[in-house]
Order: C-alpha cells, then structure tokens, then sequence
C-alpha cells in the first residue's frame, strides 16, 4: 500500500497527473458558451471593411456620365 501524500505537497508532475485522471472528456463538444452578435452594436470588422475597399472609380463618373470614362459608349447610348 503507497504511503498517502497530501495533495499540496505532491511534486507538479504528479499534480499533473492526477489533475488529467479527474477530468472528463465532452466528447468532441466544444465547452464555451456562445450567443448570436448584437445586430444594434458597433461592429468594427465590418467598418473596417467599408474603409480598406474604396470604391475605384468615383460614383458619378461611372453611372451618370460614363462617356468621360469611355468615349465609345456615348455613341452607343445617345
């Protein structure tokens, strides 16, 4: 029979040891507890995506005078 050692005064690697036979498996179920995003808070992800994609070419020089763009397409449309 093995003398009885105290948990405090066992070394780290048989704390160890003792600490993984205790625990329990979940079974491939992740533990941590999630809820959905608030939709009403700040979200910076998604303003920092608006920022880093400035449109290319400026709104009203694509789609209201496109023919300054490309000098073709005036013919096509007037």
């Amino acid at each position: 029979m093995e003398k009885f050692i105290p948990y405090e005064k066992l070394s780290p690697k048989k704390k160890r040891e003792i600490d993984r036979a205790k625990r329990g498996s979940w079974y491939g179920i992740n533990p941590v507890t999630r809820k959905p995003p608030n939709p009403k808070a700040y979200n910076r992800r998604k303003a920092r995506k608006v920022d880093e994609y400035p449109p290319s070419v400026p709104f009203d020089l694509f789609f209201l005078r496109p023919w300054r763009l490309f000098p073709r397409f005036r013919s096509f449309h007037n």
